[in-house]
């Protein structure tokens, strides 16, 4: 089995990573787009030929379905995607956990980029999941690229900002972003402060879009093989290696085979 994910940078390496502890014997084709990112503040059309780029090269290596590991990417990009790649390759796309999370009765703080925040997307999301929830829609300027570049002071200077925007009486986090899962620890912690102490719920994206591109491969999880699957890594189309700021987090470090533990 392979599986081939995409993103514009290391957001990718949380789904990478679930993908590698549900199936250790998947090979995992990472294609991400250093020439181009962030695609964030690109406009829809221009990051949609970015998106297109990275999954065509992706594509090149045959996988049996790509997961699109970006929030932004799937909001924009994920029609043209299935337009040029389905059916020969299923395409997943990436969809916040606003559902579940909306489910538990209690509240719920969106933590989400600048441009997702308040956007017509993630209000349809509400809207058509989180209906008479109560929902806190929290901006993180400046997190994911903190993320990317794995600067840690600027990863707690973002999150600190955000967990003051997010409401003391939370009780379910969702992630909205496929960066802010590799920085869950931090964000855990300054919510803790935020909150008193209080058991917070997070939903992340990561295992549940894993699970769902085995479950359209008519395959299922099946942690205890061994871990034969290989790892191939494209740069805007090179190929190339993990880069540096992946193997900050335990996620790259596991995708690198240095047998780091990743919570899941």
């Amino acid at each position: 089995m392979k599986i081939a994910l995409m993103d514009s940078g290391i957001g990718l390496l949380a789904a990478a990573a679930a993908m590698r502890r549900l199936r250790p014997d998947a090979e995992l084709v990472l294609s991400c787009d250093p020439d181009g990112m962030p695609w964030g503040p690109r406009t829809p059309q221009d990051l949609t030929g970015r998106a297109l780029d990275v999954a065509r090269a992706a594509a090149a290596h045959r996988p049996d379905a790509l997961i699109v590991a970006c929030n932004t990417a799937s909001v924009h990009a994920l029609p043209a995607l299935r337009a040029e790649l389905e059916p020969a390759i299923p395409v997943i796309g990436t969809v916040p956990a606003i559902k579940p999370a909306a489910l538990s009765g209690g509240r719920v703080a969106i933590w989400a980029t600048p441009a997702t925040t308040g956007s017509p997307y993630q209000r349809g999301l509400i809207r058509d999941f989180a209906e008479g929830a109560r929902v806190t829609e929290v901006p993180c300027p400046g997190l994911a690229d903190a993320v990317e570049a794995a600067d840690e002071a600027a990863v707690v200077r973002a999150v600190a900002a955000a967990a003051a925007l997010t409401p003391a009486d939370v009780t379910d986090v969702v992630l909205g972003c496929t960066h802010y899962e590799l920085v869950e620890a931090p964000i855990r912690a300054a919510l803790a402060a935020r909150t008193g102490g209080a058991r917070l719920v997070y939903h992340g994206s990561a295992e549940p879009v894993a699970v769902q591109a085995l479950r359209r491969l008519g395959a299922r999880p099946e942690p205890g093989l061994p871990r034969t699957g290989s790892l191939t890594v494209l740069l805007s189309g090179r190929p190339g290696a993990l880069p540096g700021a992946a193997l900050t987090y335990a996620e790259g470090r596991l995708l690198a085979g240095q047998n780091a533990a990743v919570g899941g």
